[in-house]
C-alpha cells in the first residue's frame, strides 16, 4: 500500500503526518520547529533588530544619478549609504533556510522509501518558499497543495480540512 505524507507548515513550524489508509487515523511523525525564527521573535520583542528607513524594501536612497554617466563602472555612483540593508530580512532568510531543511528531510525520507505521495499545506508565503526549495525528485509526488496554515490542527482536524478543500476543487 502506498503511503502519503502530509505536511502542515509555516515559517516557524512544520508537522509531518503519515497516511496509509483513509480508514486509519493520521500518524504524526515529526514536529520540526524553526529555532532561528523563535529566537528572532524573542529578539524582535526587545526591539534590538529593527529595520530602518533605508531598508531595501523602503529605500530612500538615490540609486543612479547623473554622476559618472558613460563610465562602464563606477562603484561610487548610486552606492547605498552605510546603513543600507539587503532586500532579504533576517526573517526571510531564516524562512528560506527552514524550507530547505524541510526539503532535505523529505528527500532523505523519500530515498528511504517512507512515502510515495505528498500533500503540503502551508501559509501562502511559506508555500512559495517550499515550492522553490523542494528537490526536483519530490515535486512530481505532490498530489495536493493548500495555502492554509493548519499547524495547530490535530490529525483528524487536518484530514477534515484537506478533504473539504479537495471537495471544493472537484
Amino acid at each position: 500500500m502506498e503511503t502519503t505524507w502530509i505536511i502542515a507548515a509555516n515559517a516557524g513550524r512544520a508537522r509531518f503526518f503519515s497516511e496509509t489508509s483513509p480508514a486509519k487515523p493520521l500518524a504524526e511523525l515529526e514536529d520540526m520547529v524553526n529555532a532561528a525564527a523563535r529566537l528572532r521573535m524573542a529578539e524582535t520583542e526587545r526591539e534590538t533588530d529593527r529595520t530602518g528607513n533605508t531598508a531595501a524594501g523602503k529605500s530612500s536612497h538615490n540609486i543612479g544619478g547623473t554622476e559618472g554617466v558613460g563610465l562602464a563602472h563606477n562603484a561610487n555612483v548610486g552606492a547605498p549609504n552605510k546603513t543600507y540593508q539587503p532586500a532579504h530580512t533576517p526573517e526571510e532568510l531564516e524562512a528560506e533556510q527552514f524550507a530547505s531543511d524541510i526539503s532535505a528531510y523529505l528527500l532523505k525520507a523519500h530515498q528511504e522509501g517512507c512515502f510515495q505521495h505528498l500533500v503540503i499545506s502551508a501559509t501562502p508565503q511559506f508555500l512559495g518558499l517550499l515550492r522553490a526549495a523542494l528537490d526536483s525528485h519530490l515535486q512530481p509526488l505532490i498530489k495536493l497543495e493548500v495555502n492554509k496554515d493548519y499547524t495547530q490542527c490535530n490529525g483528524q482536524q487536518l484530514r477534515e480540512q484537506l478533504q473539504a478543500h479537495q471537495s471544493r476543487q472537484a
